[in-house]
């Protein structure tokens, strides 16, 4: 979709709107060493694994779809390499960076200094081998989050639209929520067994699509079911994330068909077809 035609969608859009734009909070850098407590197999394609450790204290992570860095220790050697926080970012040690990814902090307890991170198994990249493996005592690098965008609740409804690596930040979406929200949930997963469960006090309608062993990142499913999918009446914010290419074409879809304000909509390319570490922002 062309930038012109995003401009004669968002002109034509009441001039009466809401602004309602999500709030941008920073936080200092801190890196930390923690350690596995516990891990669940939740369905046949996610892990929850919860760490613990007492650098943990003071961590924050106030918006839903934050990011904190994960560093995975050597393969080889078990050993596990850290930055300093400087001025600029990261400051590592010469010739021992390790290899890293980008993960949705879960629940944080802070009176039991826990925290959960949930491993979606879709490839056979290092950091599905490591949460196969992890057990107890197994250590791990937490960084971040640097920072959070802080979508305020108060629309008419909510749309959440995401593949399996969306799933928890969908679901803490779902759990900040309050009683008078309403919400709409379009998830992409391989099958009927690995659906979870959401805690919400909203008024929630999900529909789950399946991929049935094709391989993600190469359907169209959601752009599909989203083309199909009836809209309640009243102003949305739109949240997406899945594969990155997908991510763009399902925020051309909404903004361009569905009437979605491109101001309320935030569309994240959580992983790309043929890359690693990969995290995209699709904006107008």
């Amino acid at each position: 979709m062309s930038d012109t035609t995003t401009a004669s969608i968002a002109d034509a859009l009441p001039k009466s709107a809401p602004d309602r734009l999500p709030r941008r909070v920073r936080h200092a850098l801190r890196f930390r060493k923690v350690e596995v407590r516990s891990l669940q197999r939740v369905t046949p394609h996610l892990i929850r694994i919860t760490v613990d450790g007492e650098s943990l204290a003071g961590f924050t992570s106030p918006g839903f779809d934050d990011h904190a860095k994960l560093f995975f220790p050597d393969a080889a050697t078990g050993e596990l390499t850290l930055p300093t926080a400087g001025p600029d970012g990261p400051i590592w040690p010469e010739g021992r960076k390790p290899t890293m990814r980008d993960y949705t902090p879960g629940r944080f307890d802070a009176v039991a200094g826990t925290l959960e991170f949930d491993f979606a198994l879709h490839d056979a990249g290092p950091a599905t081998q490591w949460a196969e493996r992890a057990k107890p005592g197994d250590v791990l690098g937490v960084g971040g989050p640097r920072g959070s965008f802080i979508v305020p609740t108060d629309f008419d409804w909510h749309l959440l639209i995401g593949d399996d690596t969306a799933l928890p930040a969908i679901a803490r979406r779902l759990a900040e929520l309050p009683r008078n929200a309403r919400a709409i949930v379009l998830a992409e997963v391989d099958g009927p067994d690995d659906q979870i469960a959401f805690e919400t006090h909203a008024e929630l309608t999900v529909q789950w699509v399946h991929r049935n062993g094709a391989a993600p990142g190469t359907s169209t499913l959601l752009l599909d079911t989203l083309r199909g999918l009836t809209f309640p009446a009243g102003d949305f914010h739109a949240w997406v994330a899945c594969e990155s290419s997908a991510a763009k074409a399902l925020r051309a879809l909404l903004v361009g068909e569905r009437g979605a304000n491109p101001k309320w909509t935030r569309a994240s390319g959580y992983w790309r077809k043929g890359a690693a570490a990969t995290h995209d922002t699709h904006e107008e």
